[in-house]
């Protein structure tokens, strides 16, 4: 199997919420103008509408993948409609404001917490309206008022705030305890260059890489950060990253061969995604023993290998440092997600 590996572009920080005010624009107000035309000592009213305010709209942007190229400090404005003009001129509409997010990201109301839109597949959505243009006093003309001097302003707007929060939607998600070896894994599976070092929590928010499957289509692959005994209750870095494991099709158990509870792991970090949500334990999954290359014991693998399986479970072995069974371990989740989308008639449809 070919497989071509890319790099999504380097973010200087990962952001997953971010409080938002914005303002569409304001309608332009309408004229008040008469007709002056030679040899025509009555022209009549022609003042034109003013025109509409532009709206504020999120739309989804593939190149994004957290929520880093928003600024909470900053007030976001549609631009406001022109005015009319005589000669029944309208006013041009304000330009719109299109503010980009990434796919994944829920658009809640900052004031009631109402869930107003959910990014799961490419869109947009208008946020705030702009305001309405105002009429020209061409508008007002009737039998009974032939020459109305007044015409009307423009529709304000008001401004709104809004809260985005994003739920990375990734094909792979590698879930493992501290330094199990997921961003090593990551890099080895996607060339991605997360931060690697020997010490818990190096991964403070999740990495993400893109592999791509000749015959298929880009994989998204998310190193979430180290889950802790007890993160579905705070522990650790919490539920703070637990979220970003509810959208992922296919979950990978890194299971770190050096730790002291090994026999535990698997089962640890089950209990705590089914804590957070058993929704997660229906998902697809697979079992990754990582670190072969530090273990002598052989016999101890083996026998390790041999009680996975009595569990049902089909374990890869790996070394993500060295490269030992990675082309294997992609081969086997390219084969699971094939599968998946399979069986989906929506994803079938997409492709």
């Amino acid at each position: 199997m070919v497989c071509r590996c890319y790099v999504l572009p380097a973010m200087h920080k990962f952001v997953d919420e971010v409080r938002l005010r914005v303002k569409a624009g304001k309608g332009g107000r309408g004229a008040v103008s008469f007709l002056h035309e030679k040899y025509k000592e009555f022209g009549g009213p022609d003042g034109g509408d003013g025109g509409d305010g532009g709206d504020v709209i999120f739309r989804t942007a593939e190149h994004l993948m957290a929520l880093s190229h928003l600024h909470p400090e900053r007030l976001y404005r549609a631009q406001n409609g022109e005015p009319g003009k005589g000669k029944n001129c309208h006013g041009k509409k304000g330009k719109d404001l299109v503010i980009p997010v990434p796919l994944g990201t829920q658009l809640f109301d900052a004031e009631t917490g109402e869930l107003l839109h959910d990014f799961t597949e490419p869109g947009e959505f208008v946020a705030a309206r702009g305001g309405r243009g105002g009429k020209g006093n061409a508008f007002f003309k009737t039998a009974r008022r032939q020459a109305p001097r007044f015409a009307q302003p423009g529709e304000d707007t008001e401004e709104k705030e809004f809260v985005l929060a994003l739920k990375l939607i990734a094909d792979i998600g590698l879930v493992g305890f501290p330094n199990a070896g997921k961003s090593t894994l990551l890099k080895a599976l996607t060339r991605a260059q997360p931060k690697i070092a020997n010490y818990p929590f190096t991964t403070l928010s999740p990495n993400i890489g893109v592999m791509e499957d000749e015959w298929q289509r880009p994989i998204i692959v998310a190193d979430i950060p180290g889950i802790l005994e007890g993160a579905s209750r705070g522990h650790g870095l919490g539920l703070s990253f637990l979220k970003h494991i509810e959208r992922v099709r296919l979950i990978a158990f890194v299971i770190d061969l050096e730790n002291a509870f090994v026999e535990d792991e698997l089962r640890i970090l089950k209990t705590e995604l089914e804590s957070y949500s058993p929704e997660l334990l229906r998902k697809p999954s697979l079992v990754v023993l990582n670190k072969i290359d530090r273990i002598g014991d052989k016999k101890f693998l083996r026998a390790l290998l041999s009680s996975y399986r009595k569990q049902g479970l089909q374990p890869q072995a790996i070394s993500a440092l060295t490269g030992e069974g990675i082309d294997k371990l992609r081969e086997t989740l390219i084969k699971k997600l094939r599968r998946k989308w399979t069986k989906s008639p929506q994803q079938s449809s997409k492709k």
